[in-house]
């Protein structure tokens, strides 16, 4: 089952038509060496394929990516962004790389964050691809 499946899914007793929230992923995976230009190309193009995507880190061996996701609830969220990487291996020229971490917060621990962080409430900047 991919993401384009899970995103209609729904609790069992609740209508298709629930509430769903906006859920920020950081999505991690590793794997072989790949040379640095490689691999942000790659971040660059899996930006164009995939809505809401807000930044991606990258080293060789390593990336990292964050964006939103609309799901009903956190576990729907979970899946979806475990999903995301192989989901987009072949159309985005992927690196071979694992899921080594995900992380998903709700929008108000995300901005909440924000403020804390950078002692002022603000998002990141859209499309921001750099290095670790």
């Amino acid at each position: 089952m991919d993401s384009r499946e899970l995103r209609h899914l729904h609790p069992v007793g609740e209508e298709p038509d629930v509430h769903r929230e906006m859920w920020h992923i950081t999505l991690t995976v590793a794997g072989e060496d790949v040379p640095p230009g490689e691999i942000r190309a790659a971040l660059e193009r899996l930006s164009e394929e995939h809505p809401f995507l807000l930044a991606g880190r990258y080293t060789t061996d390593r990336a990292e990516v964050r964006y939103w996701e609309e799901a009903p609830d956190v576990s729907t969220a979970l899946r979806m962004a475990v999903l995301l990487w192989d989901e987009h291996v072949a159309t985005a020229q992927l690196p071979a790389w694992r899921v080594v971490g995900v992380e998903v917060v709700d929008r108000e621990t995300f901005h909440r964050r924000g403020r804390y962080i950078h002692e002022q409430p603000g998002l990141v900047a859209a499309g921001r691809v750099i290095p670790f």
